[in-house]
């Protein structure tokens, strides 16, 4: 789990709070920013909104972030983020923000324990889980359905499961679940992977991992658990019954950047910016899954974070030359 031992939960408050740079999202890209601009004196406030350390806490084991020839788990990856941004003087406060007025500056950001005037506003507010929006999924989210197996992975010790999805997180976490069921059989819409070459060798050579290609998910089927899963293949169009334990849904992610429709320039529901994290405001920047469609991964989410305090710092030091 993720240390909160050094995080502040804030009790409501009416009052408004001054930022010189205010941080939304505890992920890499979050925390990333703010150590860049805890280093360059800003004052960084990180809100880390509901989920401590983004998508990436969720994660059993990142392979692929440059100095862990070993790999590390996504928490301990969250928490060293946190523990060295803190070292420099960042303060990180268990909160979530809702609603962002940036019409003015200092722009308004209101959150849980109240109001905040930020002098400039990172967006690191990351993605959420796409759902397969099918009957039953609703219903039994909690009771056999999940979107994270590092989560909940353990309560399926020698259950055979069902994972939707081609792409790495899918095969990762389908890995991960080997640990405990006895079987995992991955579902996919085509006829092909599109993970990573290493995955998916891992993957198909793995002996509890069996694939059914070319098919979906209709859908789930139980009524106090899931018992099985409803599919259909795209290819001959039969529909059959498959009995299953539990069902991991890994399809991608919705941009968590809401709040700021009609406010920020945005193409299918992420934030535009430019090579620099500027968005289309002066003075917000945004960096990680709010903004990033294409890599998606740990270390460009950071790489974008420490880009967009870069830029932070530039502007703030512009306005008082």
């Amino acid at each position: 789990m993720f240390d909160m031992t050094n995080i502040n939960v804030n009790s409501s408050s009416s009052e408004s709070r001054h930022v010189k740079t205010l941080i939304l999202g505890s992920g890499p890209a979050g925390l990333a920013a703010a150590l860049y601009a805890a280093r360059a004196d800003l004052e960084p406030l990180v809100l880390t909104g509901t989920e401590l350390g983004g998508q990436a806490a969720l994660t059993f084991a990142i392979e692929n972030y440059p100095g862990f020839p070993e790999g590390v788990g996504g928490a301990e990856l969250g928490d060293l983020f946190q523990k060295q941004a803190e070292r420099f003087g960042a303060r990180v406060e268990f909160d979530s923000a809702y609603s962002a007025d940036l019409s003015s500056r200092p722009f308004k950001v209101t959150a849980d324990s109240g109001d905040f005037q930020a002098d400039s506003l990172i967006i690191a507010t990351g993605a959420s889980p796409i759902h397969l929006n099918i009957p039953g999924e609703t219903q039994q989210t909690g009771k056999g359905v999940s979107y994270c197996a590092t989560c909940d992975g353990w309560f399926f010790k020698d259950k055979k499961v069902v994972v939707v999805g081609g792409g790495d997180s899918a095969l990762e976490e389908g890995l991960f679940l080997t640990r405990y069921a006895s079987s995992v059989t991955i579902f996919h819409r085509r006829d092909s992977l599109r993970a990573g070459a290493v995955l998916q060798k891992r993957a198909l050579a793995h002996p509890k991992m069996k694939f059914v290609w070319n098919t979906v998910l209709t859908e789930v089927v139980g009524d106090e658990k899931v018992e099985a899963v409803k599919t259909k293949n795209l290819q001959t169009g039969e529909e059959s019954v498959f009995p299953t334990d539990g069902l991991f849904i890994f399809i991608g992610h919705t941009p968590n950047t809401k709040m700021f429709e009609g406010q920020l320039e945005m193409e299918n529901g992420y934030i535009k910016v430019d090579e620099r994290m500027n968005t289309s405001v002066e003075g917000v920047y945004a960096a990680g899954e709010a903004a990033d469609s294409h890599f998606r991964q740990v270390v460009t989410s950071a790489g974008m974070g420490a880009a967009a305090a870069i830029e932070v710092t530039h502007f703030l030091e512009r306005e008082t030359a």
